[in-house]
């Protein structure tokens, strides 16, 4: 048997759920020109992470990454991968008992004239050299480890 986590939902009772589910979120994959940096957005949280959210029932990933960046960095997306680059597993930053995939999709945008928000604060291009200097989500860490711009050599 599964050990089970409470999951406190407002005005509802509280759900129980196996820890063995995954939370499941799309993230872009914005690279800068020379498509050797990915971009990462401040939270209000204090962390960075990279720009996106949990899939919407319903939703397919690609609408749901074009509503989710203009949300949260008032920036326009132009086109999305039809399929993901990465597959990455984790924790959840603010909630470790939570465990997610992040499902992570190459994004061009119209441009990069960043509105703050609630929800991000600041954005920055970052590659593997600068992870020791930014307190960085789970998702970051991980895309750190694996990305490649060998991997992404042509726009979509």
């Amino acid at each position: 048997m599964h050990d089970t986590i409470d999951i406190e939902m407002s005005k509802k009772p509280s759900l129980k759920l196996p820890n063995c589910f995954y939370r499941v979120s799309t993230k872009a994959l914005i690279l800068n020109e020379q498509r050797d940096k990915f971009l990462v957005c401040h939270e209000e949280a204090g962390f960075w992470e990279l720009p996106g959210g949990g899939l919407e029932w319903g939703t397919t990933p690609q609408v749901d990454l074009a509503r989710e960046i203009k949300e949260e960095m008032n920036i326009e997306v132009a086109k999305v991968a039809s399929k993901p680059s990465y597959f990455l597993t984790g924790r959840q930053t603010l909630n470790p008992d939570i465990h997610i995939v992040n499902v992570v999709f190459e994004c061009e945008v119209v441009d990069i004239n960043f509105t703050p928000t609630y929800e991000c604060t600041e954005v920055s291009f970052i590659d593997k050299s600068f992870i020791d200097k930014m307190e960085v989500s789970d998702g970051v860490l991980k895309l750190s480890e694996v990305f490649s711009p060998d991997n992404h050599p042509n726009k979509l």
